[in-house]
């Protein structure tokens, strides 16, 4: 389960009125009205909370006529409950974390830099960020294929005129080697790692 469902999972109960129902639908289904009396609470009401518990997958609900009735969801309660511990308490969590946010930085460097139409707006300055661009332009290429200088100047033009340096960007961080005029990406393990540059 990834971070922000989690997150977004415990934003929602931490409203009291949805874990009250959580905790009577725990007793059994029950429809929308019982729910509103026992809670206090008026039907439209009760309708929202649970419109948000369903959409969340924490509740089921089925309808029989004109009548509502609303049920736990017991295996994601604890799909959600066990990821939220393995995440607080395992490497898995750590290493969801450092994924999640490593997944923030690079779309917010991707964004910062290309344009809507697709095209590199300017080669970063900052290493870090040269690294997140030439990556995201390498995963464009096809591994094992080879490509003429040519052929990647063409590749590299619809997103930068300055074709000849991202290619020499490319040879010097390890996204390609380059053997008597013919490119070809190396492994993925071989390439400069923006996410070890501090």
């Amino acid at each position: 389960m990834q971070l922000e469902k989690i997150v977004d999972v415990h934003k929602l109960l931490g409203d009291p009125n949805r874990m009250k129902i959580l905790m009577l639908l725990n007793r059994g289904e029950i429809n929308g009205q019982s729910l509103a009396e026992k809670l206090g609470l008026s039907q439209p009401t009760v309708t929202h909370h649970a419109s948000k518990l369903r959409e969340a997958s924490l509740i089921r609900e089925r309808r029989d006529k004109n009548t509502i009735y609303f049920s736990l969801n017991p295996e994601f309660i604890k799909q959600f409950h066990q990821a939220s511990l393995s995440f607080i308490f395992g490497k898995e969590g750590e290493d969801m974390a450092m994924k999640d946010q490593a997944s923030v930085v690079k779309e917010t460097v991707l964004n910062n830099f290309f344009a809507k139409d697709g095209s590199l707006r300017q080669i970063p300055a900052q290493y870090k960020k040269k690294l997140i661009i030439l990556e995201h332009l390498a995963e464009k290429l096809e591994f094992g294929r080879e490509y003429s200088e040519q052929e990647i100047n063409d590749f590299i033009k619809p997103f930068h005129d300055d074709f000849a340096t991202i290619r020499r960007e490319f040879i010097m961080h390890h996204f390609m080697y380059r053997n008597n005029g013919i490119y070809v990406l190396n492994p993925r393990e071989m390439w400069s790692d923006w996410k070890q540059v501090r």
